[in-house]
């Protein structure tokens, strides 16, 4: 299976006020995303993280890696500052690291354009009015608003204020998905 998620902000107090996330602390808010995380992915399945996973550093990353299950694929967002300079190759020498770490990837691309399923889909954390291949009807997974933008075509925010601060399915989206209405530029083939 294939999960979705964006704007955990792990380690991040102060989001907690500016979204009014129903939490009274870090730790609680911590506590309850790694859990609601480890409850619907399993350690086999595929997580794409959409920017925002956490502040922090190399100490806490490690911590929350080692804690979430899954092969976790990360597109960088603007809160991102550790994986921007995480070295991976370098942390992977570290024999207790190398198991867990060999099921990490850091896309170093903001736009990276994935098919599930035959889907083509664009996972970028920042929302866009047109996409890759938008023109054929193509989903956008996007976060950063934390459920503050209006419905725009084939596109959902997968952030965690928008999904009871849990991981989203790919099947979940397909649902979800085949009730959106077109994108606007789409062109029908069938004219």
């Amino acid at each position: 299976m294939t999960y979705f998620i964006s704007d955990t902000h792990f380690y991040h107090k102060n989001i907690i006020k500016y979204c009014n996330r129903p939490f009274t602390s870090i730790e609680e808010m911590n506590s309850v995303l790694i859990n609601n995380w480890n409850r619907v992915v399993s350690h086999e399945d595929i997580i794409y993280v959409i920017g925002d996973f956490m502040m922090g550093g190399k100490t806490e990353f490690i911590d929350l890696i080692f804690r979430l299950h899954g092969n976790i694929k990360f597109i960088l967002g603007s809160h991102d500052k550790v994986l921007q300079k995480l070295n991976l190759l370098e942390l992977k020498k570290n024999l207790l690291y190398k198991d867990r770490l060999d099921r990490i990837d850091i896309f170093q691309d903001r736009i990276v354009e994935i098919y599930i399923q035959k889907q083509h889909i664009t996972l970028c954390h920042y929302a866009m009015r047109v996409w890759p291949k938008s023109h054929y009807n193509s989903w956008l997974l996007y976060g950063h608003s934390h459920n503050r933008l209006p419905d725009w075509g084939k596109s959902y925010d997968v952030g965690v204020d928008s999904n009871n601060f849990t991981p989203i399915s790919f099947n979940k989206i397909k649902s979800i998905m085949g009730k959106k209405d077109n994108n606007f530029n789409f062109i029908n083939k069938r004219r």
